[in-house]
């Protein structure tokens, strides 16, 4: 599959030029001739890398790289711009892109630096976890199916999520407080047990039957996931 390029550039001549060489280079190469449609596209996760120009219409360049940072977007920027001052580079660096080139400029180098930036942006890229464990119990995170001994435990959704967040603080204890926060998504004390209710009902399906408990409770802290003693 191709690599896609956002090209946001609102002068014509060298965003014909750009989306030209990068499609003769092998890439896929969108473009947008504004700040905004080109925030609208970035933000969609799907590109390699962005050429960013860092003048244009409706929003510049720089707010267009602020709002795609906010919004997590980490998908790898170069600017490039007629301001090639040292202090335009370092504010352009400083406020998120990864790479900075001034115009004039060679396309081969463009290229160079794109290539680059997108080689570290795979190397940089976590790997997705998609299977979590715990001993004999398994959890899949792609189809949502959990099993213990290879045998199928059929969850509801709340009961899901709790799982989930034992087994990613497997061995650890976690407070009710913890649970509140990251599978009620509860800030303040709702004044209820739902917390060792809905860990007493997980409990009943992931160890009843199957021998070595893996739900532990551990007094006057919380709970924990794991083989234990």
């Amino acid at each position: 599959m191709s690599q896609k390029i956002l090209v946001i550039e609102d002068d014509r001549r060298t965003a014909d030029f750009l989306t030209k060489g990068l499609s003769d280079a092998g890439f896929v190469a969108d473009r947008a001739d504004d700040g905004r449609d080109g925030l609208f596209l970035a933000t969609d996760g799907s590109y390699d890398a962005i050429v960013l120009d860092r003048m244009l219409p409706g929003m510049d360049g720089m707010a267009v790289l602020a709002a795609l940072r906010a919004a997590k977007v980490q998908t790898p920027v170069l600017i490039l711009s007629s301001l090639g001052t040292v202090d335009a580079r370092v504010e352009g660096l400083t406020s998120g892109a990864d790479d900075y080139l001034s115009k004039p400029f060679a396309f081969s180098e463009l290229l160079a630096r794109l290539k680059l930036l997108m080689a570290r942006s795979v190397q940089a890229a976590p790997s997705v976890e998609t299977v979590l464990a715990c001993d004999d119990l398994e959890m899949n995170l792609l189809n949502r199916r959990v099993t213990r001994a290879g045998k199928r435990i059929e969850l509801q959704p709340r009961e899901f999520r709790l799982l989930e967040y034992l087994l990613r603080h497997k061995d650890q204890v976690v407070t009710r407080t913890m649970m509140l926060e990251g599978v009620w998504e509860y800030h303040f004390d709702p004044g209820t047990n739902v917390v060792d209710v809905h860990v007493s009902r997980l409990r009943r399906k992931v160890d009843d039957g199957f021998g070595r408990p893996l739900v532990h409770t551990v007094r006057g802290a919380g709970y924990m996931l794991g083989i234990g003693e």
